[in-house]
């Protein structure tokens, strides 16, 4: 007998101990080396959660409990996709009860006086086909394990792909690649102060480092221009949101549907005066919390053309901008969870605080302080 038999957990319940004399003697002489049993049916259902057996020998008719109410007492305990076999034991099975039996559990039945023989072939059977389903079970775990993985694995890559995307367009303006990965932290923890669903959260942390992803589309003579910019040129500045949600249009992907969003609406205002004049909620959620968010980092770190604003100040700007620059509900969210931000924001290889390298940001028509 292979080992994986002789090791099979087998439990007997019939009132009759001659019965469950004879069937642990035929087993243990086959080789079955853990067998336990009961004469008291009120004790199968204890017996089955602490032994946990790969077969159960069933008696149909018992005092207190017959083998039907055994059944039913067993069958929340057994996984919808386990295969574990009840081979009743019946002096006399009528069509009735074989059907009720089948229905309620079993698999197969032996009947009285009991064979030998018939006992372990049947039962034999029964192991085999539970054996090979736990290691088709097993194997089937194992693959799913691995298209886990694999699937974990791409969305790694993907948002590996995204982060350096974010990165190489801001390596154009502020050559930093550091304001995105801070400005997706930021817009994440005000998005769950919002308390947006938790899958809503991750997709704004995860796309709102792209909101100026457009940027790649803009020349440098503008782009990089060290003067203040000309109106006509700020108009040009201001087609990246528009290139933006361009180069990220047409996916499949939520997060990608998201960023589209969010790099195209980062720049609008809560009183109607941004980009493309969308007024209060117009404006996605998604783009409305990036906006802040943008604007909180971009003020409290140094930029070439001025240096970091001291964090009161700031946070009076923001205060100040709800209703008309920021929408209110969302300069709340910010609020509340502000005192948390500047701990563990920095991103690898930064210190707080530091300056970028020369480079020209967006500037506004009129001259005046770069627009975010």
């Amino acid at each position: 007998m292979a080992a994986e038999l002789r090791d099979a957990r087998i439990l007997i319940v019939d009132d009759e101990p001659a019965n469950v004399l004879l069937l642990e003697r035929i087993l243990k002489r086959d080789g079955y080396q853990q067998v336990r049993s009961t004469t008291d049916a009120r004790r199968a259902l204890p017996m089955f959660q602490e032994f946990a057996p790969d077969l159960v020998l069933l008696d149909l008719r018992m005092p207190h409990l017959d083998g039907f109410a055994v059944m039913e007492q067993l069958r929340p305990r057994v996984p919808m996709d386990a295969y574990l076999p009840i081979l009743v034991l019946t002096a006399d099975i009528t069509p009735m009860a074989k059907e009720k039996a089948l229905s309620g559990g079993a698999r197969d039945f032996l009947t009285k006086p009991l064979d030998a023989t018939e006992v372990l072939l049947r039962i034999r059977n029964l192991l085999e086909t539970r054996f090979l389903h736990l290691e088709l079970h097993g194997e089937k775990r194992a693959l799913e394990e691995k298209v886990a993985e694999r699937t974990r694995e791409l969305d790694l890559a993907r948002l590996e792909i995204l982060e350096r995307l974010a990165r190489a367009a801001e390596y154009r303006d502020f050559d930093t690649g550091k304001h995105a990965a801070r400005m997706g932290a930021i817009a994440g923890m005000i998005a769950g102060a919002l308390r947006l669903s938790p899958d809503r959260v991750e997709l704004i942390r995860q796309a709102a480092p792209l909101h100026d992803i457009g940027k790649i589309g803009i020349p440098d003579a503008v782009l990089l221009k060290p003067e203040p910019l000309t109106e006509e040129e700020f108009e040009v500045i201001k087609k990246h949101t528009i290139i933006g949600a361009a180069m990220l249009s047409g996916s499949r992907s939520p997060l990608l549907q998201m960023a589209e969003e969010i790099a195209l609406y980062h720049h609008e205002r809560w009183d109607g005066t941004g980009y493309a004049y969308l007024v209060g909620a117009q404006t996605p959620i998604a783009a409305r919390v990036a906006t802040v968010a943008d604007v909180f980092d971009a003020l409290t770190h140094d930029r070439p053309y001025r240096p970091a604003w001291s964090l009161e100040k700031v946070m009076e700007h923001i205060r100040e901008g709800a209703g008309s620059a920021f929408d209110p509900e969302v300069v709340d969210a910010f609020l509340g969870i502000a005192a948390d931000i500047p701990q563990g924001l920095e991103t690898e290889g930064e210190e707080p605080g530091a300056v970028a390298p020369p480079a020209q940001p967006l500037a506004s028509a009129a001259g005046l302080m770069p627009a975010i």
